[in-house]
């Protein structure tokens, strides 16, 4: 039969309380109590086929009740009239009169009290917290055994807006960098709503974002070249990397500059007289951008042969519109016919680029249309050594 039992009221209170719902109705200052259960119950029908089924299940679910147990579902109870059974009291609804009874039959009495302590004390220090606690309730009691020190560094932002500082220098007792990072997320909702506006760079978004948004320093971006004359070589140096500041303040006699993305690929580069190549960028391309010096040499761009490669070229020339590409051309890509590759479906660039040669722009159309292969890519570590050596004595 489908008549509900005592375990499925159980489970029905227990729906609620994983949904949230007991402990957001706390912070709100309401009561879903008295609260009414679903219960499925027999019908005349099944009083006329199977009396004793029937009489079992009321004994099973009165057994399991507030009147036998002392805490829990009470009953409800109405009389039915039939035929052949004759008067009847049989349970007509179920009814958890209190919190303290529903806690108790789903046993989360300690989980409440915890969580009652953790928001009285929350909602002391920061009242601005009250609706980010009722909308995750659950995530508050999973943190709590750290929330008296994620209310800690919360105390520390409030006091030092926007500090300037590296998430390793800040001096909360309990809190090192680890502890932050692991709940980048839980704070950035956290501090959003307890900061002023003032405070919180709204352009910075995701873990990426946190240090930007909260007016911490961030890992510095470097920008990652080699040397390729020995001529140009500083102290003997020829791989260097160094923030995107220092290297547009570099003062070397360079005439060509290579930029390449694959890191073997700026690593095993050819030496050239005058040359240097820049590598491991990605779409890091704009921290270039304030390097003057670039605009008063030769750039050359080498990508893969993907409509990601040509979005890049693309983007590099918004900063540096000199920049040529290098082995992105059609007749590489033939010669390469047996290492070409697949690029992700799903990740393709499918804009449009207006920064692009005839010859590179119709390449681009090829590629993004399918026109020679599906998802066609050749990635640039898969052209031959010797390809590029042919193509540098050219330039």
């Amino acid at each position: 039969m489908s008549w509900t039992t005592p375990d499925e009221l159980r489970q029905q209170l227990l729906r609620q309380w994983e949904r949230g719902d007991w402990l957001a109705a706390y912070v709100r200052g309401e009561s879903l109590f008295p609260l009414t259960l679903r219960l499925r119950r027999p019908t005349s029908r099944d009083l006329a086929e199977d009396f004793v089924a029937v009489r079992r299940w009321v004994q099973q679910l009165q057994a399991g009740s507030r009147d036998e147990r002392g805490y829990g579902y009470g009953i409800e109870w109405r009389r039915v009239n039939h035929r052949v059974h004759g008067a009847n009291d049989l349970p007509a609804g179920a009814i958890v009169p209190s919190e303290a009874d529903g806690l108790r039959l789903i046993g989360r009495e300690r989980e409440a009290a915890r969580f009652r302590a953790l928001a009285g004390e929350t909602l002391r220090r920061f009242p601005s917290l009250a609706d980010w606690l009722a909308r995750r309730p659950l995530q508050a009691l999973a943190e709590a055994g750290a929330w008296p020190r994620i209310l800690d560094v919360l105390d520390w932002f409030r006091a030092h807006p926007r500090p300037g500082i590296y998430l390793r220098q800040l001096d909360i007792p309990g809190v090192d960098t680890k502890f932050i990072e692991a709940r980048r997320r839980l704070f950035t909702e956290l501090l959003d709503a307890v900061l002023p506006e003032a405070a919180i760079d709204p352009s910075a978004t995701g873990a990426r974002g946190f240090e930007r948004r909260f007016g911490l320093r961030e890992k510095p971006a470097l920008v990652r070249f080699r040397l390729l004359d020995p001529a140009l070589y500083v102290q003997g140096l020829s791989d260097l990397s160094v923030p995107p500041e220092q290297f547009a303040d570099l003062r070397l006699p360079v005439r060509r500059v290579f930029i390449t993305e694959n890191e073997i690929n700026g690593l095993a580069f050819p030496d050239h007289p005058g040359g240097l190549v820049i590598f491991g960028l990605g779409y890091g391309l704009e921290r270039l951008a304030g390097v003057g010096w670039l605009r008063e040499v030769a750039v050359h761009y080498w990508g893969d042969i993907d409509t990601h490669g040509f979005a890049m070229l693309h983007r590099l020339r918004t900063r540096l519109p000199h920049a040529r590409s290098l082995l992105m051309d059609r007749e590489t890509l033939e010669m390469h016919r047996e290492m070409w590759g697949r690029e992700p479906a799903n990740k393709r660039f499918t804009g449009r680029l207006s920064l692009l040669t005839e010859a590179e722009q119709a390449l681009f159309q090829d590629l993004r249309e399918d026109t020679l292969q599906d998802c066609l890519r050749l990635e640039q570590e898969r052209i031959g050594f010797g390809h590029l050596e042919r193509a540098l004595r050219q330039i």
